[in-house]
């Protein structure tokens, strides 16, 4: 435990001129130039200093050559599995892919059928029905069950049920994006016995793994049952923990021999081959030395979240924050503003200049709400909060 209380709180320009950031740059996506973007899942905080340290030394080192992860890089992963989640993996297990929906592409396209089933739980991360679609696979969709009364999500495990014995792949998303939920050990372990009785793969895409508020605990699905390990792909990346999606490196962990060599040969085929050379130093830095930076940063998030929660219920009774478990993003429920689907979309575009995530893009359940990206300076958020306050206030 470091001594250092990092500032989450400063500013930092990230305007396209100088950044690059898709985030932050409004006219690329039709977008008006005066939205606040706290849309896609990339966060507005630096690296922690231990990742752009070494960074900063591999580029005064001046030579960018082939890399390959190296012992002290599996050792690094190893460690941070093992102290946070009580996870053990073995070296052996693991392929390293430019990120988790490459991970995801691969897998479909090596471990089902041409028009095989692919069982999703929407609303969800919208790149699954699209991998599931572009692979020419059959989507199922297991729609989560909203009670509007309590603002909690849970499943329809009939439903699930049905579906799984369609299916030949489940994709779980844990924690949930974009409605926060972490699954309960009992949750996690009906899904899996499903799974098991129907010969259903499952793909974890536990990416958002780290981002867990106090009383809840994040529970790697492979880890449950050695049962599950054996049908389990799990997808994990430093990316969304420490900022690093431009990067490009996920950890892809495959217990299964006979799975992890038909992901290794789709993955081939690809025509890739030595991951890069940054985002391996950068990983390795940020789980040797980047704990005591995701402790803060997650007690941040926590009060950003508290101050969305707070601000809604006492000035904008009309949208609901669902109360997050998990994941830095804010699923706001706005069906209190009684407007329509594009209504909303231009309400909160060009009534409240804030660019966000239209619900459903999320698919089905997504209808009414919106998905806002807290990961961001505090003032950043009081922006964003007195600007739909006022836009509100409009509609009378």
């Amino acid at each position: 435990m470091s001594n250092v209380n990092f500032n989450f709180d400063r500013p930092v320009d990230r305007q396209i001129a100088y950044g690059y950031s898709i985030k932050h740059d409004p006219a690329s996506r039709k977008k008006p130039l005066d939205v606040l973007p706290l849309w896609v899942a990339d966060m507005d905080f630096p690296a922690p200093p231990c990742v752009l340290d070494v960074l900063t030394d591999r580029v005064k080192h001046g030579i960018f050559g082939y890399s390959e992860p190296d012992a002290p890089y599996f050792s690094a992963v190893q460690g941070w599995f093992e102290k946070r989640f009580d996870w053990h993996i073995n070296r052996d297990w693991l392929s390293i892919t430019p990120g988790v929906v490459t991970a995801i592409y691969i897998a479909i396209r090596a471990l089902t059928k041409p028009d095989g089933g692919v069982l999703i739980q929407q609303p969800v991360y919208y790149p699954f029905e699209s991998a599931v679609k572009d692979t020419k696979r059959k989507l199922l969709v297991n729609q989560l069950v909203y009670d509007a009364d309590t603002g909690m999500y849970g499943i329809d495990f009939a439903d699930f049920e049905e579906k799984a014995g369609q299916a030949e792949m489940f994709i779980l998303c844990n924690p949930h994006n974009p409605v926060g939920r972490v699954w309960t050990r009992d949750e996690l372990m009906r899904m899996g016995e499903i799974c098991l009785r129907y010969g259903v793969t499952v793909i974890s895409d536990e990416i958002h793994q780290d981002f867990i508020y106090n009383g809840h605990k994040h529970l790697v699905f492979s880890n449950l049952d050695e049962r599950f390990a054996n049908i389990t792909i799990t997808c994990t990346a430093p990316s969304k923990t420490f900022n690093l999606a431009g990067l490009q490196l996920a950890n892809i962990f495959i217990s299964n021999k006979a799975m992890r060599s038909a992901f290794e040969k789709e993955y081939a085929g690809v025509g890739l081959s030595q991951p890069p050379l940054m985002g391996l130093a950068a990983c390795q830095a940020a789980y040797e030395g980047g704990a005591d930076w995701v402790d803060q940063l997650i007690n941040y998030l926590a009060s950003n979240m508290s101050l969305i929660g707070d601000f809604l219920r006492t000035r904008i009774q009309n949208i609901k924050l669902i109360e997050p478990e998990g994941t830095y993003l804010a699923w706001l429920d706005c069906a209190g503003l009684g407007l329509s689907l594009c209504g909303l979309n231009d309400f909160i575009t060009n009534k409240a200049k804030l660019w966000l995530n239209n619900g459903p893009t999320f698919g089905l359940g997504g209808e009414g709400f919106q998905r806002m990206n807290a990961a961001c300076p505090r003032s950043t958020v009081n922006t964003a909060l007195e600007r739909l306050e006022s836009a509100v206030r409009e509609l009378g």
